[in-house]
């Protein structure tokens, strides 16, 4: 679904990105892990179009999409769930489902204001509550259910789990893993327990440049890796 091939990302004469290549399969929920600065989100926003790569290719189902609009790349069905959440404060939950929406463009079951709220149940009980009414992890739901409501085939989620309360990162490992039959995720964490959860592969990060790739499994037992690259 989803190939990046030796991608260079710079921020000003910053080289974040270096020669970063992964791949991810149609029904694969894949994490990228590492350190904090160690390019993740940029890796995200590259893919998305928000800092577009100088060299390399992305392609999104065959197509090229590096140098693409960002707003291109959403229509053509990848949705990303930023750090930052950016739900629209001042109006209601609903509000901020609705103005989301966008058609079915792929074939598949499509989200409506229905089965999200059946999906996250708790959106149904805030449906008339503003934005800034809401607690950390009820925005994180709002944002993801959100990004759904445009029907995408890839979903970016960049560090859902930060500065979350343990018992709102077990709610969203089971809303993820729930997610998992429905849509293809990529997400990039700190947090590798929580990665692990839901993830059927991973890489590794440091400084711009892949230093792993396996299954979970395969990460769990290489001691090495993460006591040099994940290891605070």
């Amino acid at each position: 679904m989803l190939k990046v091939e030796d991608i260079h990302t710079f921020y000003g004469v910053s080289h974040i990105i270096q020669g970063l290549s992964l791949e991810i399969k149609d029904g694969e929920v894949v994490c990228l892990i590492g350190r904090n600065g160690a390019g993740k989100t940029t890796t995200l926003k590259s893919i998305i179009g928000l800092t577009p790569p100088r060299l390399g290719s992305i392609k999104f189902k065959g197509e090229e999409i590096s140098g693409k609009r960002p707003y291109l790349v959403a229509r053509m069905g990848i949705g990303y769930v930023p750090e930052e959440r950016r739900i629209f404060p001042n109006i209601t939950v609903r509000d901020n489902l609705e103005i989301a929406q966008k058609s079915l463009g792929h074939s598949g079951t499509e989200w409506t204001l229905e089965r999200i709220y059946d999906f996250f149940p708790s959106l149904r009980r805030l449906e008339k509550h503003r934005g800034t009414e809401l607690s950390g992890g009820e925005q994180q739901m709002l944002t993801i259910a959100r990004t759904l409501m445009g029907n995408p085939e890839l979903l970016l989620l960049d560090e859902v789990s930060e500065g979350l309360a343990p018992l709102i990162v077990q709610s969203l490992i089971t809303l993820i893993q729930k997610l998992r039959d429905e849509i293809t995720i990529f997400l990039v964490e700190q947090n590798a327990t929580f990665a692990f959860s839901i993830s059927n592969r991973s890489y590794v990060i440091e400084k711009g440049r892949i230093y792993f790739q396996g299954t979970i499994e395969e990460l769990k037992e290489n001691k090495e890796v993460e006591e040099r690259y994940l290891t605070v």
